[in-house]
């Protein structure tokens, strides 16, 4: 898609759509002027957007909706056609579900969406004689700089994967063993592997259960309950394991401090079998 120099969108007060929208054509070219205005200027040649009945304004009775009932708003109608660009093609439909969907359910439905209050807060007080421009430019370049890092850790995701699954290749006994860590979960949930291992950035070991599922808490194998929550004075001899120095109160992970203790917690979890 073919961004021009130029775009337009409603003025007065902004929501997350449109101010989503602006911080997603900026990220595509830097360099692009978004005009704001009550009505789109005749024979304007940019790109109009969240107004004026176009392929990118969603106020018609005809305009679209997702397969799952979910209705576009100008973010989801622009993400639809630039998303892919930006990531790979699979990682934006899920980022479609998970981030954009929600602020275009807000803007279609009023349903209610914290970070759609949140960017709504950047408009200007009833009594406040700030101009409303001026506020939505700077909201824009919060939605940007947000967008811009959720997009990045998206794209380290893919990258972490031959690393993972290198690790999976060789994991023994249900346990992944990491040299270093990196984004995982997206990669191990679906394996057979209960526990991943790698060294902490605090010194030291981590090991983490993996979630029995996408979008759930669940853990496939959890560490014992006898542990969660304990001291680290507590631990060793609670445990038996000598350099047991946490488990969260939620036993999904713990520290030690050499990797052999890690991985003889996660066998111990699994010899308790709690879940």
């Amino acid at each position: 898609m073919h961004l021009p120099e130029k775009a337009f969108t409603h003025g007065g007060k902004f929501h997350a759509d449109d101010v989503f929208s602006a911080a997603l054509l900026k990220l595509c070219r830097p360099d692009i002027t978004i005009l704001r205005g009550y009505q789109v200027p005749d024979g304007f040649d940019g790109l109009v957007f969240d107004i004026g009945d176009g392929p990118f304004d969603h106020h018609a009775k005809s305009s679209p909706v997702r397969e799952n009932g979910v209705p576009y708003a100008a973010f989801g109608l622009l993400w639809r056609e630039l998303g892919p660009t930006l990531i790979h093609p699979d990682d934006a439909r899920r980022f479609d579900e998970g981030f954009v969907q929600p602020l275009d359910l807000d803007d279609n439905t009023g349903c209610g969406n914290q970070l759609a209050n949140s960017i709504m807060a950047y408009n200007p007080v009833w009594d406040s004689t700030d101009s409303p421009d001026a506020c939505f430019e700077k909201a824009v370049e919060v939605a940007r700089d947000l967008l811009d890092h959720k997009l990045e850790s998206i794209r380290a995701i893919r990258r972490a994967e031959e690393e993972v699954r290198a690790a999976l290749a060789k994991c023994r006994h249900g346990v992944v063993r990491m040299r270093r860590f990196a984004p995982w979960k997206q990669y191990l949930i679906p394996s057979k592997a209960k526990f991943v291992v790698f060294p902490s950035q605090r010194g030291g070991w981590c090991a983490q259960a993996i979630p029995a599922g996408f979008g759930t808490q669940a853990l496939k194998v959890a560490f014992p309950r006898a542990w969660a929550g304990a001291r680290e004075d507590e631990l060793p001899a609670i445990s038996g394991i000598e350099t047991l120095r946490f488990c969260h109160a939620g036993r999904f992970l713990i520290t030690t401090g050499t990797e052999e203790d890690a991985i003889t917690a996660c066998e111990t979890a699994m010899a308790f079998g709690e879940r």
